[in-house]
């Protein structure tokens, strides 16, 4: 494996400022991403966890994924009074979701590592699995390469509401049909049987998507330590009652404070993602197996949005003391549960969770917390050996690839095939036929006015007969030429498929069974920069 750094420009306004450390967008933040975590320390060993409790519930959560000794050890570590995490997430996709899920846990574990080693206190990489999120169509499928395209595999299952993705039963049988369907579409290796038995011992073991995730993931990180939460675990849950009711009593501080930053960033010309009220409740409430979303009304009440539930907050806050289980966070107050919960050194986070985070320091300051430090996550672009070939052969570079596509490469390739220019010849022709045509159009025209409308059309006719010659011999060409296009097409699809991050579509399913479970560990046992924006790995 060989890796080497990237050099990518297309990134946000919000995050290149970050990156640069660019005081229009650092007074957003509490810390800068890259700078000495000692004073983060000091201030989290002023405050106190409930260490000792969240340990057991993570064992416990954990031994049912057949979490690995490594992980188990790293709980344990926990409990010790000096002890931080770095923490990340993300619902739980299938088959771990598009690649840039590995990605961000690769990053955690990279930086507890390296902290660990500066800071010379146990640093744990926690990995928090949004459980409680019911958009199942998020989740619900990955993408194949089909000819020079990808498509999507959706799971047969289907999901009718707005269930949690951890309380959604998983179909097994007609998950396991998806996986023998999937499998019949992959290349036969010396891994594909492993992975496929593999897969198929994670699903008979879990009882939902996020047990389905959490088991495959721990058999990609065996040895790093990587500890995995369910933030809908009930007991979790109720750990976190008290939490939520500081989230009640602070919500006017809460939304207030988010939407005003909102509004700050949007006139300092940065884009966000979130789409915020002032009156928004920040909370969900869990009703007959649907989250309904909570607003604050014109009376100071909290209900739904359809006006299906009301509560006062004295309501409530009873709720979040004897069943916190109805309860979840959303965005805005999902980041302060992490806080209140883990002792956090870092978040890591994407380039969209790091602009939306832009505007949560009024709701951590409403409950007297700083902000952690947000780091971007590491991001990678996988380069296969036949990808690498078609690279070289054509002349062109990883990084125009990654950041630009081969399009025009490929459009420039096909003109230098063509002798003389067939688009350049059928416009010549065409304005040549305009000219010799123009003395036949005025003379139709001074006939009768409905001859020169005729006249129009017949030219407009001859036009088209060029163009569809025009079509036609460059179709012709594209056939005689379609084994070196179809290359331009797989460096598209494997690197910049539907014009993004290859880490946004491909699942690493398909490296897993070319290559093993392996390159992960190679790449996480790497010692990577967090500061930089992009690597290209070959593997």
């Amino acid at each position: 494996m060989h890796v080497e750094t990237l050099q990518i420009h297309k990134e946000s306004k919000l995050l290149k400022d970050y990156r640069n450390n660019a005081p229009s967008i650092m007074k957003f933040f509490d810390y800068h991403p890259y700078n000495d975590f000692q004073p983060r320390v000091e201030e989290l060993m002023d405050r106190s966890y409930d260490r000792g409790e969240l340990s057991d519930l993570l064992h416990e959560m954990n031994r049912k994924w057949s979490a690995p000794a490594s992980s188990l050890a790293n709980i344990d570590r926990l409990k010790q009074q000096d002890s931080v995490v770095v923490v990340g997430g993300q619902q739980a996709g299938i088959l771990t979701g598009p690649m840039y899920t590995i990605n961000k846990m690769i990053s955690i574990i990279q930086l507890a590592k390296q902290q660990e080693k500066e800071l010379n206190i146990p640093v744990i990489p926690v990995f928090w699995m949004a459980g409680e999120d019911h958009d199942f169509a998020e989740i619900n499928h990955i993408f194949v390469p089909d000819s020079s395209k990808m498509k999507k595999f959706k799971l047969f299952q289907q999901v009718a509401g707005k269930q949690s993705v951890s309380e959604i039963g998983l179909d097994k049988e007609s998950t396991e049909e998806w996986v023998n369907q999937l499998f019949e579409q992959l290349e036969e290796t010396t891994h594909t049987k492993g992975l496929y038995q593999s897969i198929l011992s994670s699903l008979e073991q879990a009882k939902s998507y996020t047990d389905f995730f959490a088991n495959l993931v721990y058999r990609l990180f065996p040895e790093e330590g990587l500890v995995l939460i369910d933030s809908a675990d009930k007991e979790l849950r109720r750990m976190e009652g008290k939490h939520f009711i500081s989230l009640i009593q602070n919500q006017t501080e809460i939304s207030s404070g988010t939407y005003d930053a909102a509004e700050r960033l949007k006139k300092l010309g940065y884009s966000n993602s979130l789409d915020l009220e002032e009156n928004d409740g920040h909370l969900f409430y869990h009703k007959n197996g649907e989250r309904i979303l909570l607003v604050r009304d014109e009376e100071g009440m909290w209900a739904g949005k359809q006006n299906e539930i009301r509560f006062t907050s004295e309501e409530l806050q009873q709720i979040a003391n004897n069943h916190p289980e109805n309860l979840s966070n959303n965005v805005v107050t999902r980041p302060i549960m992490q806080e209140l919960l883990f002792p956090t050194l870092a978040f890591i986070g994407g380039p969209g969770e790091v602009g939306y985070w832009a505007v949560l320091k009024p709701a951590f300051k409403a409950l007297q917390l700083k902000m952690p430090p947000v780091l971007p996550r590491l991001s990678f672009t996988f380069v296969e050996r036949h990808v690498e070939k078609a690279l070289t052969k054509y002349e062109i570079k990883l990084e125009t690839a990654v950041s630009e596509g081969v399009e025009n490469h490929k459009q420039n390739w096909l003109k230098q095939k063509q002798d003389p220019p067939i688009h350049e010849l059928s416009e010549e022709i065409k304005r040549k036929v305009t000219e010799a045509h123009q003395p036949l159009r005025e003379a139709a025209k001074g006939v009768r006015a409905d001859l020169g409308d005729l006249a129009m059309k017949n030219l407009s006719y001859l036009q088209d007969t060029i163009q569809f010659l025009e079509k036609r011999i460059i179709k012709s060409l594209e056939e005689n030429y379609a084994r070196e296009l179809a290359e331009f097409d797989l460096i598209t699809m494997s690197l910049r498929p539907e014009d993004g991050f290859q880490e946004r579509m491909w699942n690493p399913i398909f490296w897993i069974n070319r290559y093993g479970v392996g390159f992960i560990t190679d790449l996480t046992n790497k010692s990577l920069s967090i500061e930089e924006k992009h690597f290209g790995v070959w593997i």
